[in-house]
């Protein structure tokens, strides 16, 4: 603990905007532990540990890895951050993906991925390879539509945080879509349910890469919506340009019909074959109850 404060306090003051005081509980009780933890499997593991993050807009995932990093870099072990959206197909590959199905009007379901290249990567870091070339996204890019750009070159990686929105998620039932939870709610909603929720079988050989799942869990998945609302608010009245409030609701609800996270997050938190650990979120972003399923 007292070696990382230092650094910790920086963190929290640069990137966070956060009084380093005020994160002291959670460093010592949750973070603190949650790397050691991690530290220990990578060193039972003699290769490359890869700790999938799921946590849907404004749970904390890019946060939580930030932290893990510093407190992992402090015990001696180099961990890469990777984003799902690292894996988004190029910009051209995407327009062509939306001519093809006109409902993909914006990045982030499943079938905006290039799997292959997940695959490719985490392969090459559980195999020891060295360098890697690690995909990187510019979503600025185009005007917000977002594009590759050069990857990052990275060697003797020692731990992998893969985060992203539906990181593990498992496809369900398609009988499920029958009787589904708002906004899902025309036939046409529900065939774009059952389209995404196929598309989500293609997944799987880069869920399997996993040693590792931490859900983050909103103890009300409708928070999302509110965090998005304030973000934007945040940005706005920091002279960025942001999307109106009407917008906004139209873009997650988007998501939501693509995998709702009642259907599709709530029942992992219960699977201990599939889960190693839940962080419960409170709608004032902190931390509830931290538990391994059951």
């Amino acid at each position: 603990m007292k070696s990382i404060y230092p650094a910790f306090s920086e963190l929290c003051e640069t990137t966070l905007h956060r009084q380093p005081d005020a994160m002291s509980d959670v460093l010592s009780d949750l973070w603190l532990p949650l790397a050691m933890q991690v530290a220990s499997r990578r060193q039972e593991l003699g290769r490359p540990f890869i700790q999938g993050i799921l946590g849907g807009q404004g749970t904390g995932k890019t946060t939580m890895c930030a932290v893990l990093t510093l407190i992992l870099k402090e015990l001696g072990y180099h961990s890469l951050s990777l984003s799902l959206d690292d894996l988004y197909k190029t910009y051209s590959d995407r327009l062509k993906l939306t001519q093809q199905d006109p409902r993909l009007i914006w990045r982030g379901p499943p079938g905006t991925h290039d799997i292959d290249l997940g695959l490719t990567v985490l392969d090459q870091i559980r195999q020891l390879q060295s360098p890697v070339a690690v995909p990187r996204f510019d979503k600025s890019a185009y005007g917000g539509v977002g594009d590759r750009i050069t990857p990052e070159v990275v060697e003797g990686i020692d731990i992998v945080l893969f985060e992203g929105w539906f990181v593990g998620v498992q496809p369900i039932e398609s009988t499920a879509f029958d009787t589904a939870p708002p906004p899902i709610i025309t036939d046409e909603d529900k065939a774009f349910a059952r389209d995404m929720n196929r598309q989500l079988s293609d997944y799987l050989p880069l869920w399997q890469r996993l040693d590792s799942l931490i859900v983050l869990y909103p103890n009300d998945y409708r928070c999302s919506l509110e965090w998005r609302l304030q973000a934007e608010q945040q940005m706005i009245a920091a002279g960025k340009s942001g999307m109106s409030e009407k917008e906004i609701e139209q873009f997650v609800y988007y998501f939501w019909r693509s995998l709702h996270p009642e259907l599709f997050i709530k029942p992992l938190v219960t699977m201990p074959t599939l889960v190693d650990l839940v962080i419960e979120i409170n709608s004032d972003h902190s931390f509830g109850a931290v538990y391994q399923p059951k």
